[in-house]
């Protein structure tokens, strides 16, 4: 397969790894907080396309319980983005992304998304844990 051809599934994958590189630097009284509103704007994103029709309704119900638990529990969170994850496949089988100009929008939306979800459901820790060259050490 060419590079370039690779790209539409490289680079969302790239997103979601500065997405959790971004929210890992949030001060972590605000990081969970963040992350739960948003899911909350997630579980809405589809609703002017409406390709599901009143379909869509029920869906951001769920994504807006789920964002509610998620202001206590990274696990909620973490099962937000994987419940996006499956609408924007849902989406992207369809015909109808995310985009409307952007075919695929909705493919590497759901490449994307489980990158961050893997991170929620981790805790959400901050990058320092992530990457431990980064954590201070101690003097000797």
């Amino acid at each position: 397969m060419n590079p370039a051809g690779l790209l539409p599934y490289v680079m969302p994958i790239a997103i979601g790894l500065l997405v959790v590189l971004l929210l890992s630097l949030v001060p972590a009284r605000h990081r969970r907080p963040l992350n739960a509103l948003g899911i909350a704007g997630a579980g809405g994103v589809y609703f002017s396309g409406g390709g599901f029709g009143v379909w869509e309704l029920p869906f951001g119900a769920l994504m807006l319980y789920v964002a509610y638990r998620g202001l206590t529990s990274w696990t909620y969170i973490g099962i937000g983005w994987l419940l996006h994850t499956a609408w924007d496949i849902a989406h992207h089988l369809k015909g109808n992304p995310i985009l409307p100009f952007a075919h695929d929008s909705s493919l590497g939306c759901a490449i994307c998304d489980p990158v961050i979800a893997l991170w929620c459901l981790s805790g959400g820790r901050p990058l320092r844990e992530l990457v431990p060259a980064l954590a201070p050490r101690a003097k000797a």
